[in-house]
C-alpha cells in the first residue's frame, strides 16, 4: 500500500512538471515556494511575493544579504542632513526599465504616492508615515473620498477633479520632491534610524508609470483610483531589477530570466529561475529527491525533523574538518560541499539546513466586538485572550509537535535580535491563572460538565480556528492548541483549513475567532513587529486598537535619544504582550531549507533570509539549460 501511495504521488509530481515544462525550457535553478499572490510592489505583503519581487524590482538601495547595512541600488549615493531629517538620493543616470525607458526620480515619487493612497488598500502604507505630511495626506484623501461618496455628483468630470486635487495636495503636503530626473529628496518628520532599511524594502520599489497608467482609471462612482492587475502579467510587466518575468501561471509556477537592460551591482548569475508551487509538503520532498527541483524554500514536510536529524548526524561526524574549513575562510556552503559525501547506510544527509530566522510564529485573536453575523465576540475581552494564551504549553509544542525545539516566545519581537532593545517578560504557561482569568471574564463551568458557560448558562462559543492549508506543521499545531484549550479551559474548537488566497480574504474581513499568523521582520527595528498592532495598520487583521499603545508608538517616533526610544518601545510591547494579548506568540521561527551545497549556491543564511534569486547558480554540470 505504501508503495502504491508513493507511486501515486510521483505521478502527481510528474504531471505537474511535465505540464509546466511542455511549453517552457528547463530552468537552471528550480525551487518550490508557496503560490504567489501578486507582483504589484505596493500591494504585496507575503514572503513569497516579496522574495520574488526583490529580483524583479530594485529600490533606491538594496539590503546587504549578510545583514551589514545597505548597498547601492538605483541610487548610487545619498546624503543625510545634520538633523537626520533630510535625505537626498542620487540615481544612476543609466538605470533602465526592462523596456529600455530610463528609471527616474518621479518613478519613485509616484510609486510612493500610490502606497500612501487609501485607494490602494496597501498593507504597508504606514512605512511612509515617517515622511513629512504623509500621515496627514492619507487622512485628507480618506476624508475626501468619503465626502465624494456622500455627495450628489458622481460622474467622470467630478472624479477627475478630485484626482487632480489629490495630486496637488500630495505635492503641497508631502515631503517628497524631484529636483531633476536623477535626484530624489525626502524630508522626514523625525530622524528614522532604519530609513535606508525601509528604502530597500520591496513595497517602496519604483513602478513603470506608463504601464500602470494604461491599466488605471478613476471610478466615477466612488472616486477611487483603480488599477487592473493585468499590468503585472508576463509580457506586460515592466521591471527594473536584475531579472524579468517571462512566464506565470496561477498554481502552476513562474519563470524569471536576466533583465538585459539592468545596470547595477546585482547582475543576475542564474540564466533562469523557475518557481513551482507544490501545495503538499511531502510531495515537494519527492520532487526534490527526483531532481525536479533544486531548492525547497520552506521545508514543512511532516518528517522534516527526521530529515534535519540526518543532516546533523552527518555534520557531527565531520565536525572537526568542517570547523577547520570555516576557520580557513570558507563559507558555510563551501565547507559543507568539501566534506566527504553522506553515507546512505548511516542515514546521513547534507541537504537539510536549519536556519535561525528573524520572525515569530503566532496565532491571532479577533479583537472586534462582534463576529460575522452580529454574534458577540468573547475574544473582544482581553481577559479571555490572556486566558487562552496562558493555557498553551509552548515547550510541549516545540518538543512534541514541531520536534525542532524552536526557542519558545512570550514576546512578539524575537528576543535578543535587536541591539539595544530589552524585551519584556511576557506571559508564561500557567493553567491555574488561565482558568481564573476566564472566570473573571464570566466563563465558568457551572454544571460540572467540563464546558464553561456564561451567567445565562450559554456555553462558550465553539472557537473557529482558521489556518492556511499546505503546511502539516500548522495543522498539527492547530490540533494541539485545540486540545490544550479543550482540556485546560473547557472550550470546544473547530479547525477550518483554507487555501491561502481564501484564508487571506477571511482574515481581512474578520471572519475568524482565532487564526494562524506569523511575521518575519522587514527591517532591523522593534517597530517592524509592533506596528502590526497599530490601529488600522494594513497588517492588523485582528482589528486591535488601543489609544495607549498608539500613543507610545508615536512617542517613540518623536524621541531622538536612542536609549529612551527603545525603552518606550519596550513598554509598548509589555503592554501588548502582558495586558492586551491580541497576538499569541508561540515560538521564534527557524526555517528549514533543502538544497545540496555541492550543486547550488547563492543562498544567504543570515536570519533576515533576504534571498536574491538573481544570485542563485549551479556549481556542477549535472544539468544544462535546454535550448528554447
Amino acid at each position: 500500500m505504501r508503495r502504491i501511495a508513493c507511486f501515486a504521488l510521483f505521478l502527481v509530481i510528474a504531471w505537474a512538471f511535465l505540464s509546466w515544462e511542455r511549453s517552457t525550457p528547463t530552468a537552471e535553478i528550480t525551487f518550490s515556494s508557496a503560490d504567489v499572490f501578486t507582483m504589484d510592489p505596493q500591494r504585496m505583503s507575503y514572503m513569497q511575493d516579496l522574495r520574488i519581487s526583490r529580483s524583479l524590482f530594485e529600490g533606491l538601495c538594496v539590503r546587504n544579504p549578510e545583514g551589514v547595512g545597505c548597498d547601492p541600488g538605483v541610487a548610487l549615493a545619498w546624503e543625510n542632513s545634520a538633523d537626520g531629517k533630510m535625505w537626498t538620493f542620487h540615481l544612476r543616470p543609466d538605470a533602465r526599465w526592462s523596456n529600455g525607458d530610463p528609471v527616474t526620480s518621479s518613478d519613485f515619487r509616484d510609486a510612493w504616492r500610490r502606497l500612501l493612497l487609501p485607494d490602494t488598500a496597501a498593507d504597508y502604507t504606514e512605512l511612509l508615515f515617517s515622511v513629512r505630511g504623509a500621515r496627514e495626506f492619507f487622512a485628507w484623501r480618506t476624508k475626501a473620498l468619503a465626502e465624494y461618496s456622500a455627495g450628489d455628483h458622481h460622474d467622470e468630470v467630478s472624479a477627475q477633479r478630485l484626482w487632480k486635487d489629490t495630486l496637488a495636495k500630495f505635492s503641497e503636503m508631502v515631503g517628497i520632491s524631484t529636483p531633476d530626473a536623477t535626484t530624489l529628496v525626502v524630508e522626514l518628520e523625525n530622524p528614522v534610524p532604519y530609513w535606508l532599511d525601509l528604502c530597500a524594502f520591496p513595497t517602496l520599489a519604483p513602478i513603470h508609470q506608463p504601464s500602470l497608467s494604461a491599466a488605471t482609471r478613476v471610478d466615477p462612482t466612488t472616486g477611487f483610483v483603480r488599477s487592473n492587475p493585468g499590468w503585472t502579467k508576463p509580457g506586460v510587466l515592466v521591471s527594473n531589477g536584475p531579472m524579468k518575468l517571462v512566464a506565470w501561471r496561477y498554481k502552476r509556477g513562474m519563470r524569471l530570466e536576466p533583465n538585459e537592460m539592468y545596470v547595477g551591482e546585482n547582475t543576475a548569475i542564474a540564466k533562469s529561475v523557475a518557481v513551482v508551487p507544490i501545495e503538499d509538503a511531502n510531495t515537494a520532498v519527492l520532487a526534490y529527491e527526483s531532481g525536479s527541483i533544486d531548492w525547497i524554500s520552506d521545508l514543512t514536510a511532516e518528517f522534516r525533523a527526521d530529515l534535519a536529524e540526518c543532516s546533523a548526524r552527518w555534520l557531527d561526524r565531520h565536525r572537526a574538518e568542517y570547523e577547520l574549513r570555516l576557520g580557513a575562510g570558507a563559507t558555510v556552503d563551501e565547507a559543507l560541499a568539501a566534506l566527504p559525501p553522506p553515507e546512505g547506510a548511516l542515514g546521513e544527509r547534507r541537504d537539510v539546513h536549519v536556519l535561525s530566522a528573524f520572525g515569530t510564529d503566532f496565532w491571532s485573536f479577533n479583537c472586534r466586538p462582534t463576529l460575522s453575523g452580529g454574534r458577540l465576540n468573547p475574544f473582544a475581552d482581553a481577559r479571555v485572550r490572556r486566558a487562552f494564551a496562558q493555557a498553551v504549553n509552548k515547550e510541549s509544542l516545540t518538543k512534541s509537535v514541531t520536534r525542532l525545539n524552536e526557542p519558545i516566545a512570550t514576546t512578539l519581537v524575537p528576543r535578543g535580535s535587536i541591539e539595544g532593545y530589552t524585551s519584556p517578560v511576557g506571559l508564561a504557561f500557567d493553567i491555574a491563572r488561565a482558568r481564573a482569568q476566564l472566570g473573571e471574564a464570566g466563563w465558568i463551568d457551572r454544571n460540572g460538565d467540563g464546558i464553561v458557560e456564561n451567567a445565562a448558562g450559554d456555553p462558550f462559543p465553539t472557537v473557529d480556528m482558521l489556518y492556511m492549508t499546505g503546511n502539516p506543521r500548522v495543522k498539527n499545531i492547530a490540533i494541539a492548541l485545540a486540545a490544550m484549550w479543550r482540556d485546560g479551559l473547557g472550550v470546544q474548537c473547530e479547525l477550518r483549513g483554507k487555501d491561502g488566497k481564501f484564508a487571506k480574504e477571511d482574515l481581512r474581513r474578520g471572519e475568524f475567532m482565532v487564526a494562524r499568523g506569523g511575521w518575519y521582520g522587514d527591517y532591523g527595528d522593534p517597530t517592524t513587529f509592533l506596528d502590526l498592532s497599530r490601529t488600522r495598520n494594513g497588517n492588523n487583521d485582528r482589528a486591535f486598537s488601543s489609544a495607549y499603545f498608539d500613543d507610545l508608538l508615536r512617542d517613540a517616533e518623536r524621541e531622538l535619544d536612542p536609549e529612551k526610544r527603545m525603552a518606550i518601545l519596550s513598554e509598548a510591547e509589555r503592554f501588548l504582550m502582558e495586558e492586551e494579548m491580541p497576538i499569541l506568540p508561540l515560538c521564534q521561527y527557524v526555517t528549514l531549507y533543502m538544497y545540496d551545497p555541492a550543486k547550488m549556491r547563492g543562498i544567504t543564511r543570515h536570519p533576515r533570509l533576504d534571498q536574491r534569486l538573481s544570485q542563485l547558480h549551479r556549481v556542477d554540470d549535472a544539468r544544462t539549460e535546454d535550448a528554447p
